[in-house]
């Protein structure tokens, strides 16, 4: 018998290796095509304007046409004390309320959750996502009803005989920050309730065995196990938190005197009440470096692996 020669293979083209590179590229995209007009139309194209009117003098009233104006809305912006004060509030009310109410309140509930009952679970879960889920507007008329001078709190706190006081006059950046606490946290419990649940149950009884406590458990076994998760709740609250203007807006109106005038709604006061559009698109534009400055330490943290 005579041996069969082999047969010759075949080179294979670049489309057979990189099937993405040949002509079928066109096709692949064309599914995407829709969402990236709309991104473009609905995202970038105002994003872009948005920059474009940052560096005009444009108003609502009384001007024919808008004029370029360079960084004279930026620097204007750094030599207002009404701007600064706001930065500063800004930062305080995404502090006291995010980064350490939201946050810490949610991870001390999904904490406590673990260990409830089912019906304990049920009831708080139901309350606290009922505050989450409320329209901004309508939180911000309960608790205001809750801070004025003749609301709840003071009815509970004169029944206690204890000092009463106008809360939304006296403090009003903790009584916004407060607010924003009690609607917010539902977020983060049902993060930090996902991410307890995902940790081994085997290691948490080896801790208990060998003598840990509930908060040595939680310190060295329990943070460094959802720090990933942590980093993402912050971000996302963090973000949510630096936008926040209807919940202020029904309680105090950024009053009294400014001192809970965040920027949100010191931009809204300069572009829609004073008219002045190009500077509180300056204003916008800072707020939202302020918000990627954030997000970039964020992401930051959360290329560390566990």
């Amino acid at each position: 018998m005579t041996a069969t020669a082999p047969r010759p293979r075949l080179a294979k083209t670049p489309e057979d290796t990189h099937p993405a590179r040949g002509p079928r590229l066109p096709v692949r995209l064309l599914p995407l095509t829709p969402a990236v007009v709309l991104l473009l139309l609905f995202l970038a194209g105002p994003i872009a304007y948005c920059v474009y009117i940052a560096f005009t003098d444009l108003q609502l009233t009384g001007q024919a046409r808008a004029s370029f104006v360079g960084f004279d809305n930026f620097t204007r912006a750094f030599g207002d004390e009404a701007f600064l004060n706001a930065v500063w509030l800004t930062l305080v009310f995404t502090v006291v309320s995010s980064l350490i109410g939201q946050n810490t309140l949610g991870l001390a509930l999904a904490a406590l959750m673990q260990r409830a009952s089912k019906p304990v679970r049920t009831l708080t879960g139901g309350i606290v996502v009922t505050a989450w889920v409320l329209p901004e507007v309508v939180a911000g008329f309960l608790l205001y009803a809750f801070f004025r001078r003749e609301g709840t709190l003071n009815a509970i706190l004169d029944w206690l005989h204890l000092p009463s006081q106008n809360w939304l006059f006296t403090l009003p950046i903790l009584a916004v920050s407060f607010a924003n606490v009690w609607r917010g946290t539902a977020f983060s419990m049902l993060v930090y309730s996902a991410a307890l649940n995902e940790i081994p149950q085997e290691i948490t009884e080896a801790a208990e065995v060998d003598g840990a406590g509930g908060w040595r458990r939680m310190w060295h076994i329990t943070l460094p196990m959802i720090r990933r998760s942590i980093g993402t709740n912050l971000m996302l609250n963090t973000l949510q938190t630096l936008s926040v203007f209807g919940l202020i807006w029904v309680m105090t109106r950024g009053g009294p005197g400014g001192r809970s005038q965040t920027l949100p709604l010191f931009m809204y006061e300069q572009a829609f009440q004073n008219s002045l559009i190009g500077y509180g698109t300056a204003v916008a534009l800072l707020l939202l470096l302020v918000g990627s400055l954030f997000s970039l330490v964020y992401l930051r943290l959360l290329r560390t692996e566990v």
